[in-house]
């Protein structure tokens, strides 16, 4: 009798268990993101004492590795250098006009390199675009309100393969200095009530109007005067 009750209970089970919706699938299994694999190489160049001009050696390796795509135009290109401020920007302006020439935009970094030295750091970013399309999961409504798993799929696949300097999906660049004589011009222009509008031409919405249009919008003492003219 046992037994009987046993097995009724288990096949009540299973058809109970039968009916309910029951969702095993996640996001895990279908991940949309891209893989980012960031690697960093240095080059140590070296000045003469005083000098903003590279060594020799120095230059001519540094020249090889633009021209061997050892070091690309995609990549973050950071460089450290030492010295006076005069003297500082002076090597890294050397190092600038030499990489320019390969299409790489080299940015100052805010580390301390050795005396009569220049750190460039190359970060070279390799993205993976995530396996899409993804129909991992079923079609079918399974009454949980999840989207279906290639849902921002072609949007993270459109952003891995449209970014130009993929470093730039690990982390954003460092923010610079500010110039401060723009900013400074434009608080005195408002406190002074200076400010310099923008032209008729413009397409925004303030603008000076000038004193021909406004003659002519002046002229004619009712709706649609003047208009014959200009059918």
């Amino acid at each position: 009798m046992n037994t009987k009750r046993a097995l009724l209970a288990v096949g009540l089970t299973l058809l109970v268990g039968a009916c309910a919706p029951v969702t095993s699938y996640t996001d895990a299994e279908a991940p949309r993101q891209l893989k980012l694999d960031t690697a960093t190489t240095q080059f140590d160049l070296r000045f003469a004492p005083g000098s903003g001009a590279l060594a020799s050696v120095d230059a001519a390796r540094l020249q090889h590795a633009a021209a061997t795509n050892e070091i690309n135009p995609s990549d973050r290109v950071m460089v450290d250098v030492a010295g006076a401020p005069y003297l500082a920007k002076q090597r890294f302006a050397s190092v600038s006009a030499l990489l320019l020439r390969y299409g790489i935009v080299p940015v100052a970094g805010e580390q301390d390199a050795p005396p009569n030295h220049a750190i460039v750091a190359v970060q070279r970013t390799l993205v993976t675009l995530p396996p899409c399309p993804n129909w991992s999961k079923r079609p079918y409504s399974d009454f949980t309100n999840q989207p279906s798993s290639n849902f921002g799929c072609a949007t993270e696949t459109n952003l891995g393969m449209m970014v130009a300097n993929p470093t730039d999906l690990a982390s954003g660049l460092p923010l610079g200095s500010t110039a401060g004589q723009p900013a400074s011009a434009a608080v005195n222009r408002y406190l002074n009530d200076k400010v310099e509008l923008p032209t008729a031409n413009t397409a925004l919405p303030v603008a000076v109007q000038s004193s021909s249009q406004g003659s002519n919008q002046g002229s004619g003492s009712g709706p649609g005067a003047g208009t014959g003219g200009s059918q």
